[in-house]
């Protein structure tokens, strides 16, 4: 029977691989290693690790603070343009929002004010109809014709119309005015001191500030009085004294 040699017979136990790292710069840290001092030889088994091996690894390094010269810098003036960038287009928005605000109040004001003047239109417009209404109800007063049930309606007739805004002019004793009044009578008198209306053929009105229709009247103007005449001189009476300019033409005669 053969027998096999074993080559590891008789061998003592293997030594441990030692792996030694001589690199100057960290791997893990990037610094400069410090060059280690030469171990002592000591008395011991070769597989003794050495003294690089049993020192701890060296902590990591800790990021710097700053990245480069200037960097804090950048970023701090980027900060201030970016507010500044922001406070502006704040501005420019608020400034347009104030636009449009003011821009829908004068739409507002201007729409309101355009329905009021079509509503007093379209109100004027309707009582100008009904002013002959109006004159013949004036008319049939001044006859005495208006009595009774008739006379009821007609007051309550002029009175609603009045409060809608109607008010007549054109009364005997008022000063003459070319807007409202049209003269069709002139005559002249010195008991009035200015074109007063005398006469009122038909009176006038408004409704609010439009005039429907101007009021037909007489105007009487001022007239200066005639110079009054000289007082005659009366001659003198048997036994009186002449006047003074009397005696003065005697004397010279």
């Amino acid at each position: 029977m053969t027998e096999r040699y074993d080559e590891t017979a008789g061998r003592g136990p293997e030594e441990p691989v030692v792996v030694r790292d001589r690199r100057r710069i960290d791997p893990l840290t990037g610094e400069v290693r410090q060059a280690a001092p030469a171990a002592e030889p000591q008395d011991g088994p070769k597989h003794a690790a050495p003294a690089e091996e049993s020192a701890p690894p060296a902590a990591p390094a800790e990021p710097a603070t700053h990245a480069g010269p200037g960097l804090g810098d950048s970023i701090v003036d980027d900060s201030v343009s970016v507010a500044t960038g922001l406070e502006k287009e704040l501005a420019e928005r608020t400034a347009d929002l104030q636009r449009l605000q003011a821009e829908y109040a004068n739409y507002r004001k201007r729409v309101d004010r355009d329905r009021e003047q079509v509503v007093s239109a379209a109100k004027a417009s309707v009582v100008g109809d009904l002013l002959p209404l109006l004159d013949d109800l004036e008319r049939a007063e001044q006859h005495g014709d208006l009595t009774g049930a008739f006379k009821a309606v007609g007051e309550k007739l002029v009175g609603s119309l009045q409060r809608s805004g109607l008010e007549p002019f054109g009364t005997e004793g008022e000063p003459f005015d070319p807007s409202v009044h049209e003269a069709v009578q002139h005559s002249t008198s010195p008991e009035v001191a200015g074109p007063t209306v005398t006469t009122v053929m038909r009176r006038g009105y408004r409704f609010g500030e439009r005039v429907l229709r101007a009021a037909l009247v007489g105007v009487t103007d001022h007239e200066p009085g005639s110079a009054p005449a000289e007082t005659p001189v009366d001659p003198p009476v048997g036994g009186e004294l002449p006047l003074d300019g009397e005696l003065f033409d005697e004397n010279n005669r």
